[in-house]
């Protein structure tokens, strides 16, 4: 019997899953497992690459399992993972010299700083889309060299392999050292014009060619995996928001999604050519289908979203789960004037200040803890709203719509004040796992499963949409006292921190 199902393995930033889906992408089998944070110093963020490789390999098991399905039932597997998050490896034995560096870290702060002092913040923009910042792949690769006794002798020899995650899970699924052009336009590293590693580039954060892997297209046949997946073709390689643009089906230019996890991230596609941006947003790959020309995006990038909830529920203890916080933000009927400003690490998109940290602003004797969770749940919905703005600017329109996905889009209070905040409709597809869902696509496509993109758009169908109903003068008002509140968030790190 023709095999009858694509599965995708989703490494994420909280957890690992895979997904099993059927031709008209319905979602057959579902297994997750979460993986441990470690915290060794405020700003430090890092995971355990061998438990997550365990993981991976667990849920793998379970999903088919579950449906009752092997790995001969399977006409390819796809892979999706955390962006920028940084494991170093030994080539020989596999075994990592480090626990994986995390995508929200900030140790590279000092660093970046000294990147950008003599040429700009921006001085790696035109080659890579990307500012000097904490955010991305490279200069952790470089921390790790600079702080490992011997480990840059070893790299220069070319004992030690640096892969994201991604890198990393094809490492151990079939021996590859490849990333795909998505993950490796994340590291500062790659030229986006060329799409290969830039000698420049590397000279400048001194990083050893050897360690890079083989960058390829997002779409086509990589080789067979090994264990829980025995024979399947891996067919697809993308980083996590790039997955979703597929998932979500935005295949032409002015096609947008915002992916609402522990970040936040909105993609613009902009077609063939990328758009270097003025007002503080990523310049990407969307996506690079077999041999097609790769197609660009831009994005504004979120750090604290879904976090934040989290932090409010773990930390704070005023909730006992996430979704509580939509039942005890309706016990009010605004934020009180209360706003928060989670700049747990820094702040990304539009702003890219490593230096500020979180505030909330606004307290009065009047605030409760309603307030509070009104606040937490805004900051969503005006971090988006600063991201749109720069994202009209660059591309010369206004977003007519905004497609969403993640989820925090179970919270209907927080989708409406985004409709009103964007005043644009916001719309969830019945399929709401699209980052899952896109590397399904994209292997799905490698392997001939889907014949083209057209077939995948006719699978896409709304499931809920949120229509604007703010009063434009609250709208307003509100916006201007998110950006006070933001003003008092940034400048807060001191060089002796």
């Amino acid at each position: 019997m023709d095999a009858q199902y694509v599965a995708s393995i989703d490494q994420g930033t909280a957890s690992s899953r895979c997904l099993v889906f059927d031709h008209r992408a319905r979602i057959v089998s579902v297994a997750q497992k979460e993986h441990r944070h470690y915290f060794p110093r405020p700003g430090w963020v890092e995971h355990d690459p061998q438990e997550i490789w365990r993981n991976v390999r667990t849920v793998v098991a379970e999903a088919l399992e579950k449906a009752k399905l092997s790995p001969r039932d399977l006409s390819a597997v796809g892979i999706t993972n955390q962006r920028e998050t940084t494991v170093l490896w030994d080539r020989a034995t596999g075994a990592p010299v480090h626990n994986a560096i995390n995508w929200e870290d900030t140790r590279t702060d000092m660093l970046c700083r000294q990147l950008a002092r003599d040429h700009g913040q921006d001085r790696f923009r035109e080659t890579t889309g990307l500012p000097a910042s904490t955010y991305f792949s490279g200069p952790k690769v470089r921390w790790l060299l600079d702080h490992i006794p011997g480990l840059r002798k070893r790299a220069d020899e070319g004992e030690v392999l640096f892969g994201t995650m991604d890198s990393w899970l094809m490492w151990n699924l079939c021996g590859r050292h490849v990333t795909d052009v998505t993950n490796a336009s994340r590291t500062l590293l790659m030229d986006l014009e060329t799409l290969d590693w830039d000698d420049e580039l590397l000279d400048v954060l001194g990083i050893p060619a050897a360690m890079l892997p083989e960058i390829r297209p997002s779409s086509e046949f990589y080789g067979e995996a090994s264990g829980p997946l025995d024979g399947v073709p891996i067919g697809s390689v993308l980083g996590d928001q790039h997955a979703a643009l597929v998932g979500q089906t935005c295949f032409k230019p002015g096609e947008a999604k915002c992916t609402y996890g522990t970040g936040s991230f909105l993609l613009l596609n902009t077609g063939d050519r990328p758009i270097v941006s003025s007002s503080g947003l990523l310049t990407t790959l969307g996506y690079q289908l077999g041999s097609a020309r790769p197609t660009y995006a831009l994005e504004g990038s979120i750090a604290v979203t879904g976090a934040l909830v989290q932090w409010f529920r773990d930390n704070v203890g005023l909730i006992g789960s996430a979704p509580e916080i939509e039942t005890l933000a309706l016990t009010v009927e605004d934020n009180g004037g209360c706003y928060f400003v989670p700049a747990f690490s820094g702040l990304f998109a539009p702003h890219w200040r490593s230096d500020a940290r979180g505030v909330i602003a606004g307290l009065t004797g009047y605030i409760n803890k309603g307030h509070l969770a009104r606040a937490v749940l805004e900051a969503t919905a005006w971090q988006t709203r600063e991201v749109v703005e720069a994202m009209n600017a660059d591309s010369g329109s206004g977003l007519s719509e905004l497609r969403v996905d993640g989820g925090m889009t179970a919270n209907n209070l927080l989708m409406q004040f985004l409709a009103g905040v964007l005043d644009v409709p916001v719309m969830r597809p019945i399929v709401a796992e699209t980052v899952s869902l896109g590397a399904a696509y994209a292997a799905g496509l490698a392997v001939g499963f889907w014949p083209d993109t057209d077939s995948l758009k006719a699978n896409w169908h709304k499931a809920a949409e949120w229509l604007p109903m703010m009063d434009p003068v609250l709208r307003e008002r509100g916006y201007r006292k998110w950006k006070k509140a933001v003003a008092r968030a940034v400048d807060w790190v001191d060089e002796d921190d």
